[in-house]
């Protein structure tokens, strides 16, 4: 790949034109690249809205058919995206959207959670965001009829997601709650909000906080009673989420095996470590040791925030001086304390003029205001720098050579979160996690990771426990992750609750992790003499988002 500019291809054209059709189609996608001219409005979330996705997928992926690449960039672009484009109507075909609903990215979140990226600055935005709200209610009826024809044709989630999806909605709609907060606190910068616009925004967030109670009395008194009891999805649903979430197909029982074999190494490994911080200790008496020590604790989530930003912006610092070649447009990573308590830690990257930066999120549990510094470091750079802010922001950066799509949206659960973890190891190898303490951390999360794909494999694929009592089920599941992890156990249970209703998506961390190593394997083979460690990272990052398979493929022939 050269990194001089390039006329745009025909391949180029159908790509940017498909960022545009979703822009439109899926606004809330929009807002998260940046695209601010979707903000004031949601998506047809009713069936007929999903059938006009899948007309245009099917339009856009027989105009790819029919073009030729031009170069090795087109190549990609049309390998990659054909591929998306397929698996899209696949899961739609497999009415996926039916049944729709989990705790962590489902139309009952990313309806809320739009509002978090959108600007706030100016009386101009206010309105905008008060014109999205009175959008809510009409989103949220699409929603519920997408949801009442899975009753009609007997597809429908699990009846724990149902639950817990309700019970966030009584936080997002409480007195106290998103909506309510969100508004009250609107404060533009230049100064105060007219009265009408506050009136309005008033109004339309009281709207939407009806509109969520009716989706909460919809999923309580319709889709409970007749969701299903179980929470696996079962082998082909699994198979076709897997391959959604990496990019790339594996075998699944192979994985399942290997997600053992690297638990029990992660484990043989914390053990070492904890034997370097305490001499003779298990890992669970290194941790109580690490939880007692109030230098390495944090109390309270501004202290959080400002240690994320300081930890963060030293990490920018001296990796651009030294192993990486960082743009002065992506030096600036926001450390953000999220407007939810779900206990999820996320990335939400820049728009594409930059004018909004690269986020990293923490959403920090009810009840939590202790924080372990050598427990978080590495997830520091896991979402930051060198992990999602480098790779992401690095694309969307990538001008010269990319296409919206490429920078904006394509790739994977798998390609993101492979690489995050694979940074995490290199920041190791780096000797930004000397301390023992940090690498127990590091290998707190990686260990978390394995267990994932185990679990994860295990419960939707129905296979033996490990104990031989059964099959895996959600209550096993729960104990397998309490007994892998030392983390909180609302945190815990929040991540079970996610696995079972995101068939495939906990795996792709460390299955990512995996095929990231596998290919940068295969790139010093073809290399020799020749490899960089360096050249690899920058010529596997100036691919921009793309599935796993099409990295390897690129990489190793390209």
């Amino acid at each position: 790949m050269t990194s001089a500019p390039r006329t745009p291809s025909a391949i180029d054209e159908v790509a940017d034109e498909w960022v545009d059709t979703i822009a439109v189609l899926a606004p809330t996608l929009g807002t998260y690249i940046g695209r601010t001219e979707v903000n004031d409005r949601f998506g047809d979330l009713s069936p007929e809205g999903h059938e006009q996705i899948a007309a245009a997928t099917r339009a856009t992926l027989d105009k790819l058919s029919a073009l030729e690449p031009v170069d090795a960039i087109d190549e990609v672009t049309k390998t990659d995206l054909s591929a998306e484009l397929r698996l899209d109507l696949e899961l739609h075909e497999a009415k996926w959207h039916l049944r729709d609903l989990n705790v962590i990215a489902s139309a009952a979140q990313d309806v809320r959670a739009a509002f978090d990226l959108m600007p706030t600055d100016t009386a101009e935005d206010w309105e905008v965001i008060s014109t999205r709200l009175s959008a809510v209610p009409a989103a949220l009826r699409g929603y519920i009829e997408t949801l009442r024809t899975g009753i009609a044709e007997g597809v429908t989630p699990a009846r724990r997601q149902v639950a817990e999806v309700a019970t966030q909605i009584d936080r997002y709609i409480a007195d106290d709650g998103f909506f309510a907060a969100f508004v009250a606190h609107a404060d533009p910068k230049e100064g105060q909000l007219p009265a009408s616009l506050a009136r309005a925004l008033a109004d339309n967030s009281a709207a939407a906080r009806v509109a969520y109670g009716e989706l909460r009395r919809f999923l309580a008194e319709e889709l409970a009673p007749e969701a299903g009891e179980t929470d696996a999805v079962g082998r082909e649903l699994y198979a076709l989420n897997s391959r959604r979430f990496l990019g790339a197909t594996i075998d699944l029982d192979e994985t399942y095996e290997w997600g053992r074999e690297e638990l029990a190494r992660m484990v043989a490994e914390q053990t070492a470590i904890a034997n370097e911080i305490l001499p003779g200790a298990s890992v669970e008496e290194a941790v109580a040791h690490l939880e007692a020590d109030p230098a390495r604790k944090l109390v309270g989530t501004d202290a959080l925030q400002r240690w994320m930003q300081e930890t963060s912006d030293r990490a920018v610092a001296e990796l651009g001086a030294s192993h990486f070649d960082i743009p002065e447009a992506i030096r600036t990573l926001e450390c953000m304390i999220a407007p939810t308590q779900e206990g999820g830690i996320y990335y939400t990257g820049p728009t594409d003029d930059f004018s909004r930066p690269g986020r990293m999120w923490w959403s920090v549990p009810e009840g939590v205001t202790e924080f372990d510094t050598w427990r978080e470091l590495t997830t520091v750079y896991h979402e930051g720098v060198p992990g999602h802010h480098l790779q992401i922001a690095q694309a969307v950066y990538n001008r010269a050579e990319l296409n919206s799509w490429r920078r904006l949206l394509a790739g994977t659960s798998g390609h993101a979160e492979g690489w995050a973890l694979y940074a995490e190891r290199l920041m190791e190898q780096l000797g930004y996690l000397d301390d023992p303490a940090d690498r127990l951390g590091m290998l707190d999360g990686q260990r978390m990771r394995a267990a994932r794909v185990v679990l994860d494999i295990g419960v939707h694929l129905g296979k033996p426990r490990l104990d031989g009592e059964g099959v895996w089920d959600a209550a096993y599941a729960l104990d397998f992750m309490r007994r892998n992890v030392n983390m909180s156990d609302q945190f815990v249970q929040f991540e079970v609750n996610r696995y079972l209703g995101w068939p495939g998506q906990a795996p792709s961390y460390k299955v990512g992790q995996r095929i990231w190593e596998s290919a940068r394997e295969d790139y010093a083979a073809k290399m020799g003499d020749a490899f960089s460690e360096k050249d690899f990272h920058k010529r596997a990052l100036d691919l921009g988002g793309v599935g796993l398979d099409t990295l390897r493929w690129a990489l190793k022939e390209l």
